[in-house]
């Protein structure tokens, strides 16, 4: 590692330190939520001409099951109709919320806050009733802002995400990086899912640098995003219909395209001001910042299928009736065997969403707190999502710990229970004090293994926090699909976890919190339909 890469991986040490919920005290945030500031939940591009989708995610009729069965779903045709349906049943909205006159969208991929911070993008080429260009997806009408029309070689279609890390920094302050990277993987993960609603594949174009995904998106365009805040490139993807679509080639013709194309829009201003500012986000952004990088080579995990589930309902179903549950009942249980499957969904596989997408080898492993799981003795329980990380686990955890397999678990989960206990106010202290961690039937921490990927890239950290976005997705989707409803936690104190399970250094970090239980619904709220504003 270069001196250069060496000062950003410290600058991103520093930041993740520095970002650290702590028993006695919080991370630096805002202190109290300035409404008059809160951002605009839609970025519109003004000036930009614009192509309406269809609301054809509401046709698509692949059963849920069907999503993990190799070969079971045909390839929609790769038009604007396939290009409608994928993006709403990803990134569309799911519902309206109203209480009194406030009223509020939620969408199909998860946020912190239900804030949103994560962007997309199009650039296509070839697709029926779709001039060639550069595009951004207005999930609030959606439609598609033309912002290049560009003479693009080829056909297919690529998809970026960026995060404008405002939109989190207003709530959350410093820690706001981390829940933009954890959006991103959740975003990844909700295309992967709706992408196999399609038949389709989602290919990572991992290779690509942060300045080349800008430079193709525009987002690079100072100009357009005068007095606006500001987008930084995260990821792109290549979709696929059909067999490898050739989207591993130098990005080089496309990129020289658009800088040579026609641009249009300017960028909606999301906030009226900024009553706080927090200079160490742009510091790690900056250090984060991915180089090119060879492409990376595809992995072949063991592709064994997923436990059955009894899941008849249609994809859609599941994935526009996805929530975050606000509180837990703290009765209901659930079987191991359900537990078995959503640890199972959370596991590498070269056929099955969400993980055949992600050229990496996992990072992280859950430590899972057990309440209510007929089956399972209450208890603290660890999943070890690599064979290698059984050893490396029980050699950083503290000693004395059980570590007795769980014998009906499939052997592939790696299942351990390291202690017989009543976990409860553990999990909650832990959560910094949400009773949702201890009213579930579990939650879990999700433990990265830090100093080997930073080894990588500084630019790795940011892929750590992807990585518990598609297991918050994966955790999300299979609770619905279980009859029950999951919450991602991003407030824990990171240190605390570690020195109850005795780690010590910074070989693994806890990134994220997930808790599944059975919810307590607020029958105060009205739900409306997601597009009864176009509709009317």
């Amino acid at each position: 590692m270069n001196e250069d890469m060496s000062a950003a991986a410290q600058a991103v040490r520093d930041y993740h330190r520095r970002s650290k919920h702590h028993l006695d005290r919080y991370a630096a945030g805002p202190g109290f939520m300035d409404w008059d500031t809160q951002p605009e939940p839609f970025r519109s591009w003004e000036g930009a001409e614009q192509t309406p989708l269809p609301l054809s995610g509401d046709g698509v009729a692949t059963p849920y099951a069907d999503l993990f069965r190799p070969a079971a779903v045909a390839a929609a045709p790769l038009d604007l109709d396939g290009l409608g349906a994928l993006l709403q049943l990803s990134f569309g909205l799911s519902a309206w919320k109203q209480s009194g006159t406030d009223r509020w969208a939620l969408r199909c991929n998860p946020s912190s806050g239900n804030l949103h911070p994560t962007e997309v993008y199009l650039a296509a080429a070839g697709v029926p009733r779709l001039a060639d260009g550069v595009y951004h997806y207005n999930s609030y009408g959606h439609v598609l802002e033309r912002r290049c029309a560009a003479s693009l070689s080829g056909s297919g279609v690529l998809l970026g995400l960026s995060s404008v890390h405002w939109r989190e920094a207003w709530k959350y302050g410093e820690r706001a990086f981390r829940y933009c990277q954890h959006d991103v993987g959740h975003a990844l993960a909700a295309l992967r899912y709706a992408a196999a609603a399609l038949g389709w594949r989602v290919r990572l174009l991992d290779h690509w640098s942060d300045d080349e995904i800008a430079a193709l998106l525009g987002l690079d365009r100072d100009e357009d995003f005068a007095g606006a805040e500001k987008e930084f490139p995260d990821l792109l993807c290549g979709i696929e219909p059909g067999e490898a679509s050739g989207f591993e080639t130098a990005p080089a013709a496309w990129v020289e395209a658009v800088r040579a194309g026609r641009w249009q829009g300017r960028a909606n201003r999301l906030s009226s001001r900024h009553s706080h500012h927090w200079p160490a986000i742009d510091v790690v952004a900056l250090a984060a910042a991915k180089p090119r990088t060879p492409l990376q080579p595809r992995r072949t995990p063991a592709n064994q299928p997923l436990l059955p589930i009894s899941c008849e309902e249609r994809a859609a179903d599941i994935i526009r009736q996805r929530r975050s549950a606000q509180s837990f009942d703290g009765v209901t249980s659930i079987t191991a065997k359900s537990l078995f499957r959503l640890l199972d969904a959370a596991l590498p596989r070269a056929k099955a969403p969400p993980f055949d997408c992600w050229p990496w080898t996992p990072r992280l492993h859950l430590v899972l707190f057990v309440h209510r799981v007929v089956g399972l003795a209450p208890g603290l329980y660890v999943s070890c999502r690599t064979a290698g990380a059984v050893s490396l686990l029980r050699h950083a955890f503290k000693p004395g710990l059980e570590w007795a397999p769980v014998e009906e678990a499939p052997a592939r989960l790696r299942l351990y229970r390291l202690a017989r206990a009543d976990a409860r106010k553990a999990a909650r202290t832990l959560s910094c004090h949400q009773d949702i961690a201890a009213d579930s039937a579990f939650s879990l921490g999700m433990l990265a293994e830090f100093d080997a990927a930073l080894d990588e890239g500084p630019w790795a950290y940011r892929r750590l926090f992807w990585e518990s976005g598609l297991i918050g997705q994966a955790l999300y989707l299979e609770a619905e699909a279980a009859g029950v409803r999951g919450t991602g936690i991003g407030c824990f104190f990171d240190d605390a976890l570690h020195e109850t399970l005795g780690i010590a250094g910074t070989a693994l970090q806890s990134l994220y919190h997930f808790t599944v239980g059975a919810p307590l619904i607020d029958e105060r709220l009205r739900t409306r339909p997601p597009y009864e504003h176009l509709q009317r």
